[in-house]
């Protein structure tokens, strides 16, 4: 039998931790659709999102290297946000998710 427990590296729970959250993968699609979109490019795609969750969640994806965030020395500051090539990769992933959610929703 498999065990599913987290002793050292888990894969399974290693990616949920990732992508726990709804906005996450709204993000990394948004992005994908769109392309580098700034914050509130951002908020307005997505819709029901707080400005503190978008900003959590977008914090988190860069840190795991799935976004990167580019912020230009202006006044007022321009901040853009895109997919990195990890990023990138995942979305066949998640293409397949939204397309089981579509057929079985």
């Amino acid at each position: 039998m498999k065990e599913f427990t987290h002793v050292g590296f888990c894969p399974v729970r290693d990616i949920i931790v990732r992508i726990n959250s709804k906005w996450a993968m709204l993000i990394m699609a948004t992005l994908n659709a769109n392309g580098t979109l700034r914050f509130g490019e951002i908020q307005k795609t997505i819709g029901d999102v707080s400005q503190r969750m978008l900003s959590v969640t977008l914090r988190q994806l860069e840190e795991e290297g799935m976004i990167k965030r580019n912020v230009f020395a202006e006044v007022p500051p321009r901040v853009e946000y895109e997919l990195t090539d990890k990023g990138r990769s995942f979305i066949p992933v998640l293409d397949q998710l939204v397309n089981w959610a579509m057929q079985y929703a």
